[in-house]
């Protein structure tokens, strides 16, 4: 669901954005900026022209560059957004006309090595070693006015890893009683035993409960203050095999743009049952070779015909 029809509903439920005499006309233009923001967001068939080029924030480029290689390959390498603003016309010169970046929020920092950004800790606060927020809308403000798409990844199945279990760390899922119990996921799990895939730990990762209302509630948020307030076009669903379904329905709608969603499973009906909450499935495919694993990402368009 585009983030449009959202407010549209809201629009004609019975707001009314006339402008009266008295009416404060600072607030009135806010709303028909955000009216005009609404309207220019991209659906799932303007998402298929694009050519996206994804990129690891930390890898990619630094605020300065520098022939210095990075010292420690599991730590930070010193990759910004204001290194990937100041490269945007090196992707559009190879033909990119949208950017997939890594996941934006603070991570875990105590020698568990979030550079990825997959480790999360609180989630309203942007990584402080890829920018500040206000470089965040900065670049995705130069992406828009050179005609190219921002989408952002985000991860609402685990944070990240802590030391005996200190939730107290975490923002805003700072409670136990937030998290499923641990236990380990097996490989053949996602053959025989979603409820497993679900409930226990990836890469032992603390496993947050959707189940939970606050958790519920609190994601829910969290995806509409993200794309609100930095105007991101698409997000791409790390991890969606381990977290209910019927939670990806109301997360894509919070969201209110595009969504593609990560499934390591290449198993046809099984990818395609979450084509029913989302817009796009991402398969990760790997293959052994003689001299290692190769792996790859096919597309799911649309639901299998029955």
């Amino acid at each position: 669901m585009c983030i449009r029809d959202r407010y549209q509903r809201r629009v004609h439920g019975g707001i009314d954005i006339k402008v009266n005499q008295d009416q404060d006309m600072t607030k009135t233009l806010l709303i028909l900026s955000a009216i005009l923001y609404i309207s220019l967001c991209k659906t799932k068939e303007e998402w298929k022209s694009r050519v996206i080029y994804q990129l690891l924030t930390d890898r990619f480029a630094k605020d300065t560059p520098t022939n210095e290689g990075c010292q420690d390959l599991r730590s930070y390498c010193g990759g910004t957004f204001q290194g990937i603003m100041k490269n945007l016309d090196y992707i559009q010169e190879m033909g990119f006309n949208a950017i997939w970046i890594s996941p934006v929020v603070e991570n875990v920092d105590d020698n568990y090595m979030g550079y990825h950004g997959y480790h999360a800790k609180n989630f309203y606060k942007i990584n402080p070693k890829f920018g500040t927020e206000e470089d965040l809308k900065a670049l995705v403000d130069d992406c828009h006015k050179r005609d190219v798409w921002v989408m952002v990844d985000v991860v609402t199945n685990h944070i990240g890893p802590l030391k005996e279990h200190n939730y107290s760390q975490i923002f805003p899922f700072n409670k136990p009683e937030y998290y499923h119990n641990s236990c380990e996921i097996k490989q053949e799990d996602y053959l025989y035993n979603q409820q497993i895939v679900e409930d226990c730990w990836l890469h032992d990762l603390p496993d947050l409960n959707q189940s939970h209302p606050f958790v519920r509630e609190q994601l829910n948020q969290w995806i509409r203050w993200l794309v609100d307030t930095f105007k991101f076009d698409g997000i791409r669903i790390s991890s969606i095999p381990n977290v209910p379904k019927d939670f990806w329905v109301e997360f894509v709608q919070s969201a209110g743009v595009f969504s593609l969603g990560e499934n390591s499973n290449d198993i046809e009906n099984y990818v395609y049952d979450y084509l029913d909450s989302m817009d796009l499935s991402l398969i990760h495919i790997s293959e052994p070779t003689r001299q290692a694993e190769i792996s790859y990402a096919v597309f799911c368009l649309k639901k299998k015909k029955t």
